[in-house]
């Protein structure tokens, strides 16, 4: 795919139950996957909920990582959002997964003087890494059926980028600040 290329990020539950949908660009490749873009200003919907990306992000994917990766820009309550899910799938422009519940966060440092609400009422603070939605995922094996395969890779997937991300190995290292500056490039000039 051509770097600039529009695409369409379509996240599903298990069961192929809508959660997730919003627009981008294609950024290109690195040796860690592919990048993608999304600008300040992005709508994201999922039924029920329309929410305004209040900062400009990148995502990276992998053709058989267990997980999408986003980097934020400053100015949100994290800087890095990993949701452990199926392998990213390409149709044309458009990029499925499943999303598995999981999540490997990690707090911005300093933080914005607005904080995620569920963030602050959980006592979490600048630089804080983390697993979140656990609870969601042991009740999601049981009313969605997750097979112990999937669930084997979701656990195993969430373990190793923890142990990435507070590791600050690639691409948890600062990475994707050039794939951030191009975005911003891109979208300045538009």
């Amino acid at each position: 795919m051509e770097p600039g290329t529009p695409i369409r990020c379509e996240m599903t539950k298990w069961g192929d139950r809508p959660h997730w949908e919003f627009d981008g660009i294609h950024l290109g490749s690195d040796e860690h996957g592919e990048w993608l873009g999304f600008p300040e200003g992005t709508v994201n919907t999922r039924p029920g909920l329309e929410l305004v990306s209040k900062a400009a992000c990148v995502t990276l994917v992998t053709p058989d990582g267990w997980w999408a990766a986003t980097f934020h820009a400053p100015g949100i309550w994290c800087d890095l959002y990993v949701d452990i899910a199926t392998p990213g799938r390409w149709d044309g422009a458009v990029l499925r997964a499943v999303d598995l519940d999981l999540d490997v966060i990690r707090m911005a440092d300093p933080l914005p003087t607005v904080v995620y609400q569920a963030a602050a009422d959980a006592g979490r603070v600048a630089g804080e890494i983390f697993v979140d939605d656990e609870d969601e995922f042991a009740e999601h094996q049981v009313a969605y059926g997750y097979p112990a395969d999937v669930i084997e890779r979701a656990q195993a997937s969430c373990d190793e980028v923890l142990a990435d991300v507070r590791a600050g190995r690639a691409p948890y290292d600062g990475t994707a600040q050039r794939w951030l500056d191009d975005l911003s490039r891109r979208t300045t000039s538009a």
